[in-house]
């Protein structure tokens, strides 16, 4: 096995220091110079229609540099999902019709925020009430309360994949359906038919807020004169956030700078655009002067979005050998007043589930449905947590109508090394087996399991797999070296929180041969910093990471070339350690990375020692599996979790 030198070491976080000193900058420190303060008017209603909007009053008062509506922005529209089939379908600012509480109908800037407040009780809206509907399978009803009809693409919406623009049609809504997704391997029919055991049952899963430390925040400052937008907030993917600002307000991406600061946790609740992120630069654009926005933490809970409602109803059949046979799943997904990213989050409840169970007949259908609630993202597992809660009890309850330990039944059932999933990925590795096994050890499962009144112990199985299936699928570094023989490294993958900029840095040492100390980073800003997928979906140190490897080895490669020239010898034969280069076996004779990058500098008319490295999962799949059919590889990399809960009740106070 491989030693290293710097990863897996107890070392101190390379931005500890600035943290617990107070000195890291977050988006909310950002102050600029003639900076106004933005607010944001939100509706009271579930589903009304609005029948007017008087803005004089606030414009009159002192203090009031703009007031934005639906009319002034347009029927511009982004979401998490933009696709041919599935065209985006929110706006910024709230046109003719809310349809939840706390959606965005207006907008103010002033010079400070309490002028901002003040100016938003000025703003006149009339609203006609109308009939909502707050439960999905209501809401599938003939006669329900219409909440989208047609939605319609429009031009800043165009969807591109790699390049290659295909055109997005209209989405009618039907019975307020969203999205939908059908997947099948085998005969369930046949499955079922050949189980002698069969439960099934239905499961509710509630949204839950991220409730990350920081809230959210934007500056937004727009130069008429160059055309270029400065962005600071706090994101999980510069890279997404530059794609939508570019889409949505028309500046040319190269144009838009998204400047790297803290972000204090995100969990997955900001990772695509928010409208009050759009309501800042536009705001910028439309006054000429920085405009910042401070969510409240009520703002947060209200507009900022919650993890995915989810109905399940889940059908297992099982033979009396404890061979499961077929697994019929109907999901409806509740992601309310927009579709969010609903077709993501069905297709992702079949997906990191297939890896688990070796199940030879499986059926998976999923609808979404919109309501008149919050509207729902990715978070923490995305699909994952609601499929695995329901997957999980009703074995649980199948181990009990068949006397067998639920245990046992998932031994016989857990994937092994080497299984060919359906949809094409093979699994290199798989620790399932061995991880229930300890797991039974360890705990003394047998003797405990089911001997106490109060008191319990289970176990439950998961799986997840690292990459991304979203703009921009892949990820880049470049490693630069410096005349003092340090290195500096640019990447785009953002730090919030999870270590981010302490693990590339280290990966970056670890192949360079320096110490942690002699890596600077440089991340998330979008004008130095190479495209980069993002920190979602667990693709942090698996996708960014090994570009950070590829480009410390591609630089390290010159460095070897430069130095084998210095020191008259085969590259072959040289070594690196602590920053220096020396032939095998020979440290005397050796220069340091500092001697060899001057020297390149001075021999070869300034030729930089820059390497670059790029990484995308499954690389051999141009585009990402469909989300309706579950066809298509999803990653090179699968990880598995066995986890183990020993609880105990007082049956007088309920206390846990």
């Amino acid at each position: 096995m491989r030693q290293y030198r710097v990863i897996g070491k107890p070392l101190r976080r390379v931005d500890a220091g600035v943290k617990v000193t107070g000195e890291a900058s977050f988006a909310a420190d950002v102050k600029l110079p003639n900076m106004l303060h933005a607010k944001i008017l939100r509706s009271p209603y579930p589903h009304a229609r609005i029948l007017r909007i008087d803005t004089s009053k606030a414009e009159a008062l002192p203090g009031v540099k703009a007031v934005i509506t639906g009319k002034d922005v347009g029927p511009i529209r982004f979401g998490f999902v933009d696709t041919p089939r599935y065209p985006a379908d929110q706006y910024p600012l709230a046109i003719d019709k809310v349809r939840y509480v706390g959606e965005e109908v207006a907008a103010v800037a002033a010079t400070d925020e309490i002028t901002a407040i003040e100016a938003l009780k000025l703003i006149e809206v009339e609203y006609e009430p109308l009939p909502a509907v707050f439960d999905p399978e209501e809401a599938m009803k003939e006669g329900a309360p219409k909440i989208h009809d047609e939605i319609v693409p429009n031009t800043t919406c165009a969807w591109q994949d790699w390049g290659v623009g295909r055109a997005a049609r209209p989405f009618k809504v039907e019975r307020n359906i969203c999205a939908t997704t059908s997947i099948s391997y085998g005969d369930i029919e046949e499955g079922f038919a050949q189980s002698d055991f069969i439960r099934e049952a239905r499961f509710f899963v509630p949204a839950t807020s991220h409730a990350a430390m920081e809230p959210h925040v934007v500056v937004a400052s727009y130069d008429p004169t160059s055309g270029k937008l400065d962005v600071w907030l706090c994101h999980m993917s510069l890279a997404v956030k530059q794609y939508w600002l570019s889409k949505t307000l028309g500046i040319p991406q190269s144009k838009i700078r998204i400047h790297g600061c803290y972000t204090g946790g995100t969990f997955g609740g900001k990772i695509d655009l928010f409208a009050h992120e759009f309501l800042a630069a536009f705001l910028s654009m439309r006054t000429g002067r920085p405009v910042k926005i401070v969510l409240s933490r009520e703002e947060v809970f209200m507009a900022c979005r919650l993890s995915h409602r989810m109905i399940i109803d889940l059908r297992i059949g099982v033979r009396a050998d404890g061979k499961i046979m077929a697994q019929h799943v109907k999901l409806i997904n509740d992601p309310g007043a927009y579709r969010g990213s609903s077709p993501v989050v069905m297709f992702l409840a079949h997906a990191f589930r297939i890896p688990i169970y070796d199940i030879p007949n499986w059926k998976h259908e999923g609808v979404g449905v919109y309501t008149n609630k919050s509207i729902c993202m990715p978070r923490r597992g995305h699909g994952s947590p609601q499929m695995s809660f329901a997957a999980e009890q009703l074995l649980d309850m199948i181990a009990e109508d068949m006397g067998m330990d639920p245990a046992e039944l998932r031994l016989k059932n857990v994937r092994k090394p080497g299984d060919v999933l359906p949809n094409g990925d093979r699994l290199d590795s798989c620790g399932l087996r061995v991880g229930i096994q300890k797991i039974i050890e360890a705990t003394g499962w047998k003797e405990k399991r089911g001997r106490g009144n109060y008191r319990g112990i289970g176990m439950g199985l998961s799986a997840m797999f690292s990459g991304a299936m979203y703009y921009p699928f892949a990820s880049a570094a470049i490693v630069k070296l410096n005349p003092d023989g340090k290195a500096t490294l640019f990447t785009g993958q953002s730090e919030f929180g999870q270590g981010s900029d302490t693990a590339m840095s280290q990966i970056a040492a670890e192949e360079l041969g320096l110490d942690l100390e002699d890596i600077v980073i440089v991340s998330g800003d979008s004008e130095l910093c190479p495209i980069d997928l993002g920190g979602f979906l667990s693709g942090g140190v698996y996708v960014s990471g090994e570009a950070v490897r590829r480009a410390a080895e591609d630089a390290k490669r010159q460095l070897l070339q430069v130095a084998s020239e210095m020191l008259d010898v085969e590259i072959g034969s040289l070594q690196i350690e602590n920053g220096r280069i020396f032939p095998k076996g020979n440290p005397q004779k050796g220069v340091t990375f500092a001697e060899v990058v001057r020297y390149n500098i001075q021999k070869h008319n300034g030729d930089p020692i820059i390497g670059r490295g790029f990484c995308k999962p499954v690389p051999e799949v141009e585009f990402y599996p469909s989300l309706t059919k579950g066809a298509g590889r999803f990653t090179d990399a699968y990880g598995f979790i066995v986890a183990v809960a020993e609880v105990e009740v007082d049956p007088e106070t309920g206390r846990v």
